[in-house]
């Protein structure tokens, strides 16, 4: 089932890295007590991915913190070093972007939205979406219909409805 406005995320955990290596960022603690701006992608790297969806929140980074966002995160099924990689190469992590990895795909699934695209390689990957998260509730939520398409989720729709 398909997470809604007024849920609470689900118990899980995201892989960061960091310093000292990976590390495991639960949602808990991402959350608790905090306004959080979440997005999701198919895939780091992936076209829409990486020249639409991540610059939009690159591009909305000053607004949403104006809106009193805490924290703006980026979340994809890949792993942590990609995620680090992907940050620096598209400017997310220069805009105080958080890159977390769902490697696994637990968060995803928890939260009902996973699907998989084998022609295109894609297993167990995360539909397009954002959602502001206000201490662990899901406050709106924007949901793609397709893996290419990027416009409800985009950063500055996310501003608008805030």
């Amino acid at each position: 089932m398909t997470i809604a406005v007024g849920e609470t995320l689900p118990a899980a955990s995201f892989v960061e890295l960091g310093a000292e290596g990976p590390a495991a960022v639960s949602v808990e603690a991402l959350t608790k007590g905090r306004r959080v701006a979440l997005f999701a992608v198919p895939g780091a790297f992936t076209p829409t991915c990486h020249n639409k969806h991540v610059p939009s929140f690159v591009n909305a980074a000053k607004a949403l913190s104006e809106k009193g966002v805490d924290e703006i995160v980026c979340v994809s099924v890949n792993d942590p070093f990609v995620m680090k990689a992907w940050g620096e190469a598209t400017g997310a992590k220069a805009a105080g972007i958080r890159m977390l990895a769902d490697p696994d795909s637990s968060f995803t699934k928890a939260v009902g939205l996973d699907f998989s695209a084998p022609p295109a390689g894609l297993h167990a990957r995360s539909r397009r979406y954002s959602m502001l998260v206000e201490d662990g509730k899901v406050k709106v939520l924007n949901i793609e219909d397709g893996p290419g398409q990027a416009t409800c989720s985009l950063g500055e729709v996310l501003v608008d409805q805030i």
